[in-house]
């Protein structure tokens, strides 16, 4: 006996840019968290109609690098001062002069990794697997189709309400997805 799979969302199909982008702003005016639009390119404003604030990422670059750049001072302060001080014609023990071009690079490389790691985090990969890549009609994003989907994680969705409201809108094909 097969159990009922268990369904990701609900995907809807648009045949012009326009379309999608007037369905992502009723979409987004309607209260949904949860959902997201696929298109073939870029589409400008898009970001503006899905309520897409800015990214986090820089947050998580930014604390990389202060951590790089704090990490480098430290190390090379210990390391002249603490663990092994030898006394060369009068000099300082410590100078953030000397320092600097190692911290910096470390500001660099660990801001590298900060932003990366982010990222990654962020978006949840590595990702083995996803449900839309499962469906056929999904395969035309990358050619000519524009498609909206809507998890059912999320809050606000109730299947007849939300196939209700995507066929309000000028979409050619509306199907369920399965996990």
């Amino acid at each position: 006996m097969a159990e009922n799979p268990k369904v990701y969302g609900i995907i809807a199909e648009f045949e012009t840019p326009a379309a999608i982008m007037h369905a992502a702003e009723k979409v987004r005016d309607t209260g949904f968290r949860k959902w997201d639009v696929f298109t073939p390119f870029p589409i400008h404003g898009m970001d503006h109609a899905m309520g897409i604030k800015n990214s986090k990422v820089g947050w998580f670059s930014f604390f990389g690098g202060v951590t790089g750049y704090t990490t480098g001072m430290l190390m090379i302060w210990w390391m002249n001062a603490v663990d092994y001080p030898i006394i060369v014609g009068g000099k300082p023990m410590f100078s953030p002069f000397s320092a600097f071009p190692p911290s910096y690079e470390l500001t660099i490389l660990l801001g590298a990794f900060g932003a990366l790691g982010g990222m990654m985090f962020l978006n949840r990969l590595p990702r083995l697997y996803h449900p839309l890549l499962k469906n056929r009609r999904f395969a035309l994003v990358t050619h000519d189709r524009y498609f909206l989907v809507i998890e059912t994680s999320d809050p606000k969705y109730s299947e007849t309400e939300t196939r209700k409201l995507l066929e309000s809108f000028d979409s050619k094909h509306i199907e369920l997805v399965e996990e």
